[in-house]
């Protein structure tokens, strides 16, 4: 069983920066893709992220593309997602997720093994 815990999240104005960390134990995670989603009241669970085992795909929503950067440490078991230009629609709780498969990145049923969240709220 894999335990994700996130943390980096905070309050930043509008265009500021923030750098999401989630580190995984239980088991080593270097052969799973991991993603970050987003929560919001009115939204629902939002696809932000994701990337591959090896770090050589990567995919984005529409909405973060150019702003933020997803990247991966296997040998500390670490994913990270990088928030750049942030804006108040990008408020919410982030949360990571792990699978062994990249087949369905964006799909929430993909994952089976997910932190607790991380709030990120952005002042205008």
């Amino acid at each position: 069983q894999v335990q994700l815990v996130e943390s980096g999240g905070g309050l930043v104005q509008a265009g500021g920066s923030l750098r999401l960390s989630c580190a995984a134990s239980g088991r080593t995670v270097s052969n799973y893709a991991l993603a970050w989603f987003r929560q919001t009241p009115g939204k629902g669970r939002e696809f932000v992220a994701a990337i591959n085992w090896s770090a050589a795909t990567t995919k984005y929503a529409d909405s973060v593309k150019g702003r933020f950067t997803i990247s991966r440490d296997n040998a500390k078991n670490t994913v990270y997602l990088q928030m750049n230009s942030l804006k108040s629609e990008d408020t919410g709780d982030y949360s990571c997720a792990a699978t062994p498969t990249f087949l369905t990145p964006t799909d929430t049923r993909t994952y089976a093994n997910w932190g607790p969240g991380t709030q990120v709220t952005v002042s205008s």
